[in-house]
């Protein structure tokens, strides 16, 4: 993988930073905020906490860091699903995307899940961060089935403030089961499964 490389003073051997972020992302996604210890982050990334330190601040900050690289990467099936030209293909999308993330992309589950199991109050900001991106799904899937509702692509009397809370709500649980060891092909038939029935 190609990144940006640094080097940290009194340490002689460069690091790629892309790839030291990629690693801490996986880490995070397998153990979650509370369970990821900064040697098993620095283990895994190769480097030393100071380096560490130097490159990405503190534990919080690199997962904040960890996140974005979620987002962008394996979880930007939410952003192209919001493209789709109608409401079923949106949902859709957001659905089959999150069984070929939580699956396939790396550690079944997914990090925006994993990420807020067990944190304790010492840790609001992570699980508030986690607790906001999912929101902000929510409401991202809402104003696109608002929009399908005003072009008459929803039957009229459609919710789209509750259709968005079910896809959404249907899509972490596939996180969940895949976490829990539910295999791709059982899952997309439960994708299936749901798309007989729509809308609600």
């Amino acid at each position: 993988m190609s990144g940006s490389r640094s080097t940290v003073v009194g340490r002689p051997r460069e690091f790629d930073i892309d790839e030291a972020l990629e690693r801490a992302m996986r880490v995070f996604w397998e153990q979650g905020y509370e369970g990821s210890s900064l040697t098993d982050l620095t283990g895994a990334m190769g480097i030393t906490k100071t380096s560490m330190y130097a490159a990405f601040g503190n534990k919080e900050q690199l997962f904040r860091k960890a996140l974005e690289r979620y987002t962008e990467g394996p979880a930007s099936y939410t952003a192209r699903a919001l493209r789709e030209p109608t409401a079923r293909g949106a949902a859709e999308a957001f659905l089959r995307g999150a069984v070929r993330a939580t699956t396939l992309a790396g550690p079944p589950g997914c990090l925006v899940v994993q990420g807020a199991l067990a944190s304790g109050a010492g840790n609001r900001t992570p699980h508030d961060l986690l607790a906001d991106w999912r929101r902000t799904s929510g409401l991202h899937l809402e104003e696109r089935f608002r929009r399908a509702a005003d072009e008459g692509d929803l039957p009229p009397g459609t919710d789209p403030r509750r259709l968005a809370r079910y896809v959404v709500t249907l899509g972490f649980g596939i996180a969940v089961q895949a976490a829990d060891g539910v295999g791709h092909d059982e899952l997309q038939a439960l994708v299936d499964t749901s798309l007989r029935h729509w809308p609600l």
